[in-house]
């Protein structure tokens, strides 16, 4: 079958992490690329799950949402933070 070359743009330090990890892998980008669409053909998908930043970040969690906005209403009202000098913080330590 005849091959063909393809061009893409990547940020180079996620180029540079995926060459370590396909080379963990006894792989070159080439390989791993291929790998990628022959799975997203045999499977008529992407082979993975996409979701949104929102579907398993901690930081947008319902839980850390309701803290957040509790810290938000708690600053609103006027109850900031404690400063603390070094000292204090040193004994607190102890």
């Amino acid at each position: 079958m005849p091959q063909t070359n393809v061009n893409i743009r990547i940020d180079e330090d996620i180029k540079q992490q995926a060459e370590i990890l396909f080379s963990d892998l006894g792989l070159n980008m080439t390989s791993a690329v291929n790998i990628f669409v022959r799975q997203a053909i045999k499977q008529g998908k992407i082979p993975f799950e996409i979701t949104t930043h929102c579907g398993n970040d901690l930081f947008y969690s319902k839980e850390n949402l309701a803290y957040l906005r509790a810290a938000i209403k708690d600053l609103e009202a006027g109850k900031g933070l404690v400063h603390k000098t070094m000292e204090e913080l040193e004994a607190m330590e102890e």
